[in-house]
């Protein structure tokens, strides 16, 4: 059994299923490499314009597997603090990974969102809950800080600075209707309609260009850390001159006027 599986039977969408239900989708070793490898060899596919991104079984995923832990073979024959970095920046690197893919990520909340899972629900682009969706930092309940794997960057971005400080200070849970109150999640659905959910936003998303959606995501994750109105207008009026020149913006054109649907060919 992989422990992370791919279903490509949606044209256009690859659904991502972290596959540990019995440990409640722990992250370790194999979960965190079978994450990275996938989103690397999506990243690739031209074919694949969305990625939906969920758990089996009754929860997202747990965070850290504290019982077998995370330790990749890298680590091995280092010192406590060299090989803690080595393990600390193994789960880290799959935040700005999933923001560096070329496809906006959909994570489909079901269950707890803990710690590394909620690290996960946060680096996705947009986030849509199950009724029994749960969020929470749960590093600072077990003794450490709350701020790891990019939660302190991304939480207050996201749903401001004054919740984001009193989750990462308290690590109480949320759940599915405080999460999309505060602006954590997009919407909330019954769990048994969660996947559905997930591949309309999906569809409405692959109904546009694969470069303007591609453009649009990584100016909306660089305008996050752009500190002007000034520079960030300059990246959109460049990005938008670069997107004018495809081929997919003149079919765009072409169907309006014809009154038809676009067919895109990320040309």
């Amino acid at each position: 059994m992989s422990v992370i599986e791919v279903d490509r039977s949606h044209e256009g969408v690859a659904i991502v299923t972290m596959n540990r239900p019995e440990q409640r989708n722990a992250m370790n070793v194999a979960l965190i490499e079978g994450l990275r490898a996938t989103f690397t060899s999506l990243h690739r596919d031209r074919t694949c314009r969305v990625i939906v991104l969920t758990g089996a079984g009754p929860s997202f995923c747990a965070g850290l597997d504290l019982k077998e832990g995370a330790r990749p073979p890298e680590a091995d024959g280092l010192g406590r603090a060299q090989a803690g970095l080595v393990v600390q920046q193994s789960i880290a690197s799959l935040v700005p990974l999933m923001r560096s893919l070329r496809q906006p990520v959909i994570a489909a909340v079901n269950g707890a969102a803990s710690g590394g899972g909620l690290a996960l629900a946060l680096a996705s682009d947009i986030r849509i809950a199950g009724t029994s969706a749960r969020f929470n930092v749960a590093f600072v309940r077990i003794g450490l800080s709350g701020c790891d794997i990019g939660v302190s960057w991304l939480l207050p971005r996201l749903i401001g600075a004054s919740r984001a400080y009193e989750l990462l200070l308290t690590g109480r849970f949320v759940d599915a209707t405080e999460a999309e109150r505060i602006g954590l999640t997009v919407r909330t659905v019954a769990d048994a309609e969660l996947i559905e959910a997930a591949l309309e936003s999906a569809a409405s998303i692959a109904a546009n260009s694969p470069f303007g959606v591609q453009m649009t995501k990584e100016v909306m994750w660089s305008q996050l850390e752009i500190g002007s109105l000034a520079a960030g207008i300059d990246l959109e009026n460049r990005t938008q001159l670069l997107a004018s020149t495809t081929g997919d913006m003149a079919e765009a054109m072409t169907a309006f006027f014809e009154k038809r649907p676009p067919n895109f060919t990320d040309g």
